[in-house]
């Protein structure tokens, strides 16, 4: 099994996973269990999307972003398929942290906020044949690893959440009419500004807020400081960056809003544990850790 995940901070006591997509690993990643041998139960939360499939009885899981995860609730779905991905491998405003999710159709299932994080949608049995199949795809394009294996692999993945969503439809209608118009708003400003020089008081100031406001409710609602998310929004463009380009570090620094490149390096290395030119090299497969539901 590929080591994708990682644990990279703690909210108050229970450990945050993380999916860091790199040159070298995969942007989608499918883990069977076997039987009687379920992931572990532990309390965690994740901060990239995650189902868990179960042919019989004919169930998935979706795993709440942001939320603390009480798989115990789940173990009748031992023997089952986890896949696990970056959302950022889907485009657009899957880039942007989970707060921002909203905006993108095949990731709102994700924001559920149902108790103990998960989930539960029945898989219609006509469907089971298409799950089944969709899902050893992906598989099978992460083991073989042929030319173009990332974009096919994602190609599966974008077909599994479009079906994913409609069976959720009636639970993100649910979410699109309680939504969070503030939250929208702070990662909407984020997104448009972090590339540029920016402050807890500029967002609030953008969104009408003070910002001890601001603050506050950001990290009540999220877990999460409002400068802790410019910062993840600024790395996940610098992995894009260092990923899909031959940038230097320094220019990679400026262009996501951080003018110092070694401040740059030092904040890189704090979040993911080797610095840029060790992320570009593909190192950064060494530091993963086996990943939970």
């Amino acid at each position: 099994m590929a080591e994708v995940t990682r644990v990279v901070r703690h909210q108050r006591g229970v450990p945050v996973h993380d999916y860091h997509a790199d040159p070298v690993t995969p942007p989608v990643t499918v883990m069977r269990a076997a039987p009687g041998a379920f992931p572990t139960v532990r309390p965690h939360i994740h901060d990239f999307p995650v189902l868990w499939y179960r042919r019989d009885p004919g169930v998935v899981y979706v795993i709440a972003a942001g939320a603390v995860v009480d798989a115990g609730a789940a173990a009748a779905v031992d023997r089952g398929a986890g896949v696990f991905f970056d959302p950022a491998a889907l485009g657009g405003e899957a880039r942007m942290p989970w707060p921002a999710w909203r905006a993108h159709p095949l990731l709102f299932p994700f924001l559920h906020g149902r108790p103990g994080g998960l989930l539960r949608l029945d898989i219609p049995p006509d469907r089971l044949d298409f799950w089944d199949a969709t899902v050893a795809a992906i598989e099978t394009e992460v083991r073989r690893r042929d030319e173009g294996y990332r974009q096919a692999a994602t190609a599966y993945l974008t077909l599994l959440l479009v079906d994913l969503a409609r069976l959720a439809a009636d639970v993100v209608g649910e979410l699109r009419r309680s939504g969070e118009p503030l939250l929208a708003a702070v990662f909407e400003v984020i997104d448009r500004q972090f590339a540029q020089p920016l402050s807890l008081r500029d967002v609030g100031r953008a969104v009408g807020l003070t910002p001890g406001h601001l603050a506050t409710v950001v990290r009540r609602r999220t877990g999460r400081t409002v400068l802790e998310w410019i910062a993840e929004r600024r790395m996940t463009e610098a992995r894009r960056l260092l990923a899909d380009s031959d940038l230097s570090v320094a220019e990679v620094a400026r262009r996501v809003g951080i003018a110092d490149p070694g401040y740059f390096t030092r904040l890189f290395r704090r979040g993911h544990g080797m610095t840029p030119r060790q992320f570009r090299g593909g190192q950064g497969s060494r530091a993963r850790s086996e990943p939970d539901i």
